[in-house]
Formats: C-alpha cells, structure tokens, sequence
C-alpha cells in the first residue's frame, strides 16, 4: 500500500511519511515468516510479496488450537464437567466499510453551564494491521510532536472540565470523572490518535518509558485501545481469517495468578472474574484469550504496558510503557482460586530502552535507600544544605569533577534591595480566610483567573503570575502560593558525558509541576554590562524561550467558539542573572532546542515588574530519572559559552 498519514492531526505539514507495511493475519506456514517479522529481523520487501495473498481462506491444517486447550482441560481438570472452549476457527469474517475521518469539528459548548452537545461518534477502529516501518530520526521527532501536542491538548482539556464542574459544584464537592470526558470529547472531534490504522509493535511518537496518568489517556494514544480489558486485540469478526490478534496488554496485578518478573511475565488471561475482582469461574479461550495465543502462534509482538500504584496529586495509579515483548509459551492451569486460567509467558525483546516500571522502581528505592543500589558515585547528599525543603543529590560516577561543591547555594534569586516592599490592607492583598476563591483581588490581578489548577499546576503560561504574598490574608494552603513554597521534588545533579552537569528528578513530574526557581544574582542593566566587559557569562532570563507552549490551554480545536484569556502585557524584562558565585540547582539544567521545562515569570513577595521570579513548570510528563532541559534561547554556536555549570 502506498504512504498515508495514519494520525489525524489538523497540521498536513506537520505528517511524516512513514511506510506503512499491512500486517493481515498470515494463512500458511509459509507465509507466516514473511509477514510477521520481529523488531530485530530484516522488514525487507518479502512482507509486501506476500500482501496479496492474505485474504485468501485459511487452512489451519493440523494446528486445532481447540483441540489442543481441550486436551489441557481434561489433563489439569478432570474434576470438572462445566468447562467449554470456544472454537477457534468459527465466526463470520464481516467486512467494514473504511471512510476517511473528517477534519476535527469543533464540539459546541456553552462555557458558564459547561453543558456539551456531542456530535456523532467516530466510527469503530480500522480491521486493518500495520507496523510502522521506515521513520527515522526526524520523523521519530514530528511524530514525537504529535504525541506532545495531542497529550498537551487531552491535559488541558481535562483540567478545563474539572475547574468547570467545581464551579458548578464547588471545589470538594461530588467528583466527576473529568479524564473521561475529555477523552469522549476528543474522539467526537476525531483527535484520537491512529485509528485509521491499528499498529502492531511500536506507536511511532510514543517511547519506551512514557507515562500516563489516566487509562483513557492510553486509548488517546493508540497506545491501548481497551478502556477496561488488559488485552486489546482485533476480532475475530474483523480479521481476515476468522481469528483474533492482540496487539497491547496492561500488567496492573489485577490477576492473582499474574507472576511478573520484569523482562518476564506469567501473564493470566482475562475474564472470569466477580464484582470483588476474584476469580469465580473458568476462564475460556475466546475474545482477548484467543488473540493472545493466535499472536503468539503467528510470533507478533505486543506492547506492555504497566499500571503501577503510585501516589500524587493527579491520580493514584500511572501507567508505563515499557515496550514489545513476545509471546513464547501458552497453557491452560487451575489458578489460585481453583478455578481454570489461561496464562501466557511474555519475554520482553532484546535491544530496546529500559523498562520505564524498572526506572520508576530504582528511584523509588534511591530516595529512600541510595546507597543500597548505587554503592559510589556520590558527593553530597544535599548540596543545597539544608537551605531546600528537600535535599539536592550530587552524583559523579565518570570523573573526580566536584565543582558543585564550590559554590554558595541560593534557594531564592537575590533581587537589588529596595523591592520587598508591599502595600498594606486590602488595596494589595486578598482578605480570604481559607484559600482564595472566584471574585478576590487576586484572580481580578490574574486577569480573572487563577493560573493554576486544585493540585497546583500550572493551567496555562502567560506573560506573569500575581501569586498571593505577606500582604494577603489567605493560608499557605491556597491554590495561589505554588511556587513561593519550594521545591515539592526531589532532585538529583549528576555528571553526564553528553551535557556535562545535569539535572534529573527522581519523582515523576506532571505537566505543569512546579520545579523550583531559577537563582542567581540579579543585575541591571548596566551591572549586566560591566560584568559582560569582564568576561562573565550572565543568564539573561528574557531569552528563555517558550515559544513551543504558547499553545498549551488553547482549545479551539476541541470547544467551538472558544476563545482562549487575553492577558496584559508586561514591560520587557531588563535583568541578568549573575551566577558565577552564587546559585542553585537549576543553572545545572541543560540547554536544548527540545526542552521539557518551561519558564513561568513570577510575582508574590514585591511589586517591581521589572524583576519577576523566574519559575520552572515540567512542560510535559517527565518520568523520574530524566535528565530536564530548558531553551536558553542562544545559539548553538554560543551555547559552549554558558559553561556556567559544565
């Protein structure tokens, strides 16, 4: 088949042309190898040779696969009488017509009364099975930017939901599910991403590692299309022979007879289970069960995925896509519960990047235990002494390098003296009592709506944030104060060969987090000058660049008539940032044209516009142990001179 885009983005120029090879399901053993070859094999022209011969009848030959499960029902339970097995070879192959998605249709809303009118829903996914072949490095980057920009609108689309319904309801008040409705209000705008083709293998864009906060976050993606089931598969009814593939399966411990081992998994097949989540009866070889033993009869690979507890301010679950694995082992067992499973060994595939879930797990342990896992490499355990709500890791396992250690640590940007002083009553400062709601001073000084959610993050970027200060009477609990409080992550610098001195967080970041402060000396314009003719190098922070976010929170694809907040513009900023001495974690962030961290100017303990706070928000999910980036905004030719900290 020829090249087409397969995500259905508005933005045609943005839409690589990846090859895309038809991954039908083989119909003889000699074909079998031809067309599905494995990540590590030669996807040489042979698949599409034998394109053309897929939609013939198939002859399972000697291969029963009922026969075969029948036999292990009567060897494992002949104490049994009620157990069936679905045929694996009956069932109609139903033909579905394929049309072209339109283009994304807005979804009328009415804002005040958050009330939506659904258009019609997209049709079901395509039959179709495709690997994506041929991307390379650029367009692994405009794919990676899809992602980003479809996960940035499903993000903000969410939290918008959610500060509707409490304003309808009042903060506290009965919880909704705001991630399903704005994952329904995506699909009705045809914003899902690859449904026109089901990929088997890898999602282009997405990568080993990526978390998720939400489940349907998953079926935005494409990266599970199930909104319940552990395995997402292809019918039977929808398959060109009659049978079932899976193409993705969620490990989340739901399954007492799960054994997962890591690059190993005793994966138990779905179904049989009560309300109470225990198994109450035989499971059978049917839907999601069948797909996975056809998979592995036919060597597909399936993508993992990971749903791991882990505590925040967004949900108590994430999950982690942790790559293809195989499927090399079938059998049919009797389960803890004494009741009949089908189990599945999954071994993950040679040459890929580290399982996120492993990640997740090693800084899990080095916040609490680091020496248990990492024995030497490091200098300080808190770099910042004491100065930080938590402590900064300083960590060199490469060379003697301990610079460091040679600088004083500033928690806060030191401002010229004169600034710090605030007005008095309620002129400048808010009289909330117990947080800061609709109508204060301090929403009309953010333009009539707070930058950030209930959980703290931050909604949207804009040219200046008034968060409360001394001269509010609010609590330090309101929503207002995020970045006056401190670092809330922990955060680890570590020498690396690539960027030199670096940062990387051992807690996972949510988009729109708070990070910490970028500190140093502020100087004037003319102190800029002076220590320039010196030879200094200063951080000037009007050149920090966020011109890739200025999108985040617009959303007039998905709302029609939605006009996003205008906001007044501030005087230009005039300082520089001496950090030659003095400093903090974040001038060990590194540069890059592709950052993960955003700059955010704040305002919260004076007054003067022309020297905010220059705050650091994740501008994506950051998993933990990834090292952060932000755009200096330099050129590359000059970025060797900003060896401020490398």
């Amino acid at each position: 088949m020829g090249s087409s885009s397969h995500i259905p983005f508005q933005d045609p120029s943005l839409n690589p042309s990846p090859t895309l090879i038809p991954k039908l399901e083989p119909i003889t053993e000699s074909t079998q190898n031809l067309a599905f070859q494995l990540p590590n094999s030669n996807p040489q022209a042979p698949i599409s040779s034998s394109v053309s011969n897929f939609n013939e009848p198939t002859n399972s030959g000697s291969d029963n696969v009922a026969e075969t499960f029948r036999s292990a029902f009567a060897q494992r339970l002949q104490r049994h009488d009620d157990v069936t097995v679905l045929d694996s070879l009956t069932g109609a192959i139903v033909p579905v017509e394929e049309n072209r998605y339109p283009e994304s249709v807005p979804v009328d809303a009415s804002p005040p009364s958050g009330v939506f009118t659904r258009r019609p829903k997209p049709q079901q996914r395509s039959s179709e099975l495709v690997r994506i072949t041929d991307v390379g490095p650029d367009g692994e980057r405009e794919f990676r930017e899809h992602v980003r920009r479809t996960r940035m609108v499903y993000d903000s689309l969410r939290i918008y939901m959610m500060m509707e319904e409490a304003k309808r309801l009042g903060f506290g008040g009965r919880k909704g599910r705001p991630d399903s409705k704005a994952a329904s209000l995506m699909k009705d705008c045809f914003l899902w991403l690859n449904r026109d083709k089901r990929i088997v293998g890898s999602i282009p864009g997405v990568q080993v590692g990526d978390i998720f906060f939400f489940r349907l976050e998953l079926c935005v993606m494409g990266l599970h299309g199930q909104t319940q089931a552990g395995i997402d598969y292809l019918t039977g009814s929808l398959s060109s022979n009659g049978e079932p593939i899976a193409t993705s399966v969620i490990v989340s411990g739901g399954y007492e007879d799960d054994d997962d081992q890591g690059d190993v998994i005793i994966y138990t097949g779905h179904g049989g289970q009560d309300r109470l989540g225990k198994q109450a009866e035989h499971q059978k070889l049917e839907g999601g069960n069948l797909g996975m033993e056809r998979s592995m009869y036919y060597g597909i690979e399936v993508r993992v995925i990971r749903g791991l507890k882990y505590e925040n301010s967004v949900s108590s679950r994430v999950y982690v896509y942790d790559g293809l694995f195989r499927i090399v082992d079938s059998w049919f067992d009797v389960g803890i519960s004494g009741f009949g499973v089908y189990k599945f060994r999954l071994e993950r595939i040679e040459g890929q990047a580290e399982m996120g879930s492993s990640i997740l797990k090693l800084a899990s342990t080095l916040k609490t235990n680091p020496l248990s896992v990492r024995p030497t490499g490091y200098i300080s355990f808190d770099i910042s002494n004491r100065k930080e709500n938590l402590p900064v890791y300083l960590f060199n396992d490469i060379d003697s390098d301990q610079e460091p250690l040679f600088y004083e640590y500033l928690a806060k940007a030191s401002f010229p003296p004169g600034l710090f002083i605030q007005g008095s009553g309620s002129a400048s400062g808010c009289n909330c009592i117990t947080g800061c709601t609709s109508g204060c001073i301090c929403e009309t000084k953010n333009s009539g709506e707070f930058a950030y959610d209930y959980h703290g993050k931050l909604i949207r970027l804009r040219p200046l944030i008034h968060e409360c200060g001394p001269a509010c009477q609010c609590p330090p609990t309101c929503r207002n104060r995020v970045t006056q409080k401190g670092l809330k992550n922990r955060l680890e610098v570590f020498r690396s060969l690539e960027t030199g001195w670096g940062v990387r967080s051992l807690d996972i970041l949510h988009s729109g987090a708070f990070i910490c402060e970028y500190a140093g000396v502020a100087l004037t314009r003319e102190q800029a000058n002076i220590m320039t003719m010196n030879g200094d190098t200063l951080v000037y922070p009007a050149r920090f660049s966020s011109a890739r976010w200025e999108e985040w929170g617009d959303l007039s694809q998905v709302l029609a008539g939605y006009q996003p907040p205008s906001y007044p513009q501030i005087p230009p900023v005039d300082f520089a940032m001496d950090v030659s001495k003095m400093r903090n974690v974040a001038c060990y962030i590194s540069h890059s044209t592709d950052p993960n961290v955003i700059v955010q100017l704040v305002l919260y303990d004076h007054n003067s516009l022309m020297f905010p706070r220059v705050m650091l928000f994740a501008a994506e999910n950051i998993p933990p142990m990834t090292e952060l980036s932000l755009d200096y905004g330099v050129a590359d030719d000059w970025t060797a001179k900003l060896a401020i900290c490398n």
